[in-house]
């Protein structure tokens, strides 16, 4: 055996001991109860980023037909956060158009009907939403005058109240939910306000109707 073959089976012999020894080290690192907190404060935190539930809406100054993900959280579930892609057919403009929404919701109470139904009376939101589309703008253009508009045709702010019934699906039959929600809501918007005030505009001038789904998931 010349001296380069020793030098080289040394050497790898050094790597393997190392290998072995930093693997028994991890594994001593890994029964320790701070490294075992450690991973279930991750995992918590990779849960609590998962969506609780799936929606579809149609209408309420989103677009046409909306479909979503959210949140649920509180001490009885009683807020929701909502994060929203819709769409605005061609035939309500001069093309499609794809728009983004987030809403939070505020559930004060709910009322168990039996077993299997339940009903919110009340929900109140506050949502935000805006179109992908170069037709509108966040800061008014210099073709108008100052103070011309005096807000954003790009992003609108909206408040509604609705109510809720939601059925809890057997377990037998579950699928990928484990209850459906069936909703209404009213709403209006920043424009509609200012519009119904300056131009004294009815309610059904300014006030939007809505329904939607939620499949809750966990």
């Amino acid at each position: 055996m010349n001296k380069n073959t020793s030098l080289f089976n040394r050497l790898l012999l050094a790597i393997l001991m190392s290998f072995f020894a930093l693997g028994g080290f991890a594994e001593n690192i890994e029964n320790t109860p701070r490294y075992k907190k450690r991973v279930n404060q991750y995992r918590d935190l990779w849960l609590s980023m998962m969506p609780t539930y799936s929606k579809v809406q149609y209408a309420g100054g989103m677009g046409l037909v909306n479909v979503g993900v959210g949140w649920s959280y509180g001490k009885n579930k009683q807020w929701e956060t909502d994060a929203f892609l819709g769409f605005i057919p061609h035939y309500s403009s001069d093309k499609s158009k794809i728009t983004m929404t987030l809403k939070q919701n505020f559930i004060p109470w709910k009322k168990p009907i039996n077993s299997s139904f339940t009903l919110e009376p009340l929900t109140c939101c506050l949502y935000f939403n805006t179109v992908f589309s170069d037709e509108f703008w966040t800061q008014e253009p210099d073709r108008y005058p100052t103070g011309y508009y005096g807000f954003s045709t790009r992003i609108r702010t909206h408040i509604s109240v609705g109510q809720r019934l939601s059925f809890l699906i057997p377990d037998k039959k579950r699928f990928f939910s484990r209850s459906v929600t069936a909703f209404y809501e009213i709403s209006t918007c920043d424009l509609y306000v200012v519009s119904a005030f300056t131009n004294h505009l009815g309610l059904d001038d300014f006030l939007r109707l809505s329904f939607g789904l939620k499949f809750d998931i966990f």
